[in-house]
C-alpha cells in the first residue's frame, strides 16, 4: 500500500536540519535569555535583510504583526480599513482588535488577490488604510494599490502572512507598503516550531514605535510611555528561524518546481492550474485548484492516502463573526463562488515527482468517476 501524502510534511524538514536545529537552541538554553535575546535581535536584521525592508520587529504571532500595525500607524475606532472577503479570519479580525471597521471587497477570479477598483469604490472619508493580502504566496497588484493610496492618503499594510519571499517586480514583499505583517505558524514557507510573527517597515521612527509597543509600550524598562501589548517573538523561537531562513529562497523555489509539474500534469487531465500574473513570483505556500462536486473529490483521494485542504470554505463575510457588517450571500460573487470550488493539494519542498504523479493520478480518477 502506497505510504499516504500529507498536505503539509513538517516531519521530513525536521529531520534534514534536527542536528542544527538541535545546536542552535543548545546556547539559548544555556544563556536563559530566552525573552529578546541575541538570537531574536539578529533574526529581526536578517529577515529585513532578506525582505528589503530597512526594519524588522518580531511579535508573538501574524495576526498580532497585523494589529500592531494598524494601532501603530494610529488606526483605530471610526477608522475604516479595506481588505479583500476572500482570507483567513485573522486578516478582519486584527482589523477588528483595533477598534476599527473591515470594509470588504471581492477578489480577481484568477490570481485571488484583492479587486482594486472595487477597493478604489469603497473608499469614504473613514478610509485610513488598505490591507492586501499576498494570498497563497502570491503578491496583490502592488503598484495599483500604492498608486491608490497615494490619490486619497491611505497607508497599505501589506498582509504577507503567506508570502515570504514572494515577489513582486523584482522586489520581495514586506518592503513595498508603508509597512507589512509576516506569520511564522509552523505550515508557513518560513515557519517556527510555535506560534511567531513579525513586522516589517522602512519607517524608522515607526519600527520604534512597535519596538516599545510590544513590550508594554516601554522606552525603557518600567518606564511606559503609551499603552502597548505584551506580543515578543521567543528567543527559541528566533533560533529556529535562524537556521531556516537561509533555506528559504531554495525552498521556495522547490515550490516553484513542484507547480509547475502539477501545472503541466494537470491540464493534461482537464484541470485549469492556478495562475501566477507575469509581473510576479509565486512562492505556493498553498497549491490551490478548482473541482466540481469537491466532497467527493476530496473523499477520492482520501482513500488513496492523499490529504487536501480548503482555505478558505467561507468568506469573511459570510461568517458568522462578522455578521454585523451586514453582508448576504451575494455581496461577492466571485469569492462565494471560488469558496464552493477551491481544493488545496499537498505542497512543500520536499514533495518528490512520483507524489505530484500520483497525486494527479488520483484526481483524473475521481474526475472519471
Amino acid at each position: 500500500m502506497n505510504p499516504k501524502i500529507p498536505l503539509v510534511d513538517l516531519q521530513t524538514q525536521y529531520q534534514t536540519l534536527r542536528d542544527e536545529i538541535h545546536a542552535a537552541i543548545e546556547p539559548v538554553m544555556a544563556a536563559g535569555r530566552f525573552i529578546l535575546g541575541e538570537e531574536e535581535k539578529l533574526f529581526e536584521q536578517e529577515f529585513a535583510a532578506f525582505c528589503g525592508a530597512r526594519h524588522c520587529v518580531g511579535v508573538a504571532n501574524g495576526t498580532d504583526a497585523l494589529h500592531m500595525a494598524l494601532r501603530a500607524l494610529d488606526i483605530g475606532p471610526g477608522d475604516e480599513v479595506i481588505t479583500q472577503t476572500n482570507t483567513f479570519i485573522a486578516t478582519a479580525v486584527a482589523i477588528w482588535q483595533a477598534g476599527a471597521r473591515p470594509v470588504l471587497v471581492d477578489c480577481d477570479p484568477a490570481s485571488y488577490q484583492i479587486n482594486v477598483e472595487q477597493a478604489a469604490a469603497a473608499i469614504t472619508p473613514r478610509t485610513k488604510a488598505l490591507m492586501p493580502v499576498h494570498l497563497y504566496g502570491q503578491p496583490a497588484d502592488m503598484d495599483s494599490i500604492l498608486a491608490l493610496a497615494k490619490r486619497h492618503g491611505l497607508k497599505v499594510i501589506e498582509d504577507a502572512c503567506q508570502a515570504h519571499g514572494a515577489e513582486y517586480r523584482g522586489r520581495r514583499v514586506g518592503g513595498l507598503g508603508d509597512v507589512a505583517a509576516f506569520s511564522f505558524y509552523p505550515g508557513k514557507n518560513l515557519g517556527a516550531y510555535g506560534d511567531a510573527g513579525a513586522i516589517t517597515t522602512n519607517d524608522e521612527a515607526l519600527a520604534a514605535k512597535l519596538r516599545a509597543m510590544r513590550e508594554y509600550g516601554q522606552a525603557a524598562k518600567y518606564f511606559h510611555d503609551f499603552k502597548g501589548f505584551n506580543s515578543r517573538l521567543d528567543t527559541l523561537q528566533a533560533a529556529v528561524l535562524r537556521v531556516k531562513l537561509p533555506r528559504l529562497a531554495a525552498w521556495n523555489d522547490a515550490r516553484r518546481r513542484h507547480a509547475a509539474e502539477f501545472g503541466a500534469r494537470l491540464q493534461a487531465i482537464g484541470i485549469e492550474p492556478p495562475c501566477e500574473v507575469s509581473d510576479r513570483k509565486h512562492v505556493w505556500h498553498l497549491y490551490v485548484v478548482q473541482v466540481n462536486d469537491r466532497p467527493r473529490i476530496q473523499k477520492a483521494l482520501a482513500e488513496a492516502g492523499i490529504a487536501t485542504g480548503i482555505h478558505y470554505p467561507v468568506p469573511i463575510h459570510l461568517q458568522k463573526a462578522f455578521a454585523d457588517l451586514g453582508h448576504q450571500r451575494g455581496a461577492f460573487p466571485v469569492a462565494e463562488a471560488a469558496a464552493d470550488r477551491i481544493l488545496s493539494l499537498p505542497m512543500y519542498p520536499e514533495l518528490m515527482g512520483e507524489q505530484i504523479a500520483r497525486i494527479v493520478d488520483a484526481l483524473r480518477q475521481a474526475l472519471k468517476e
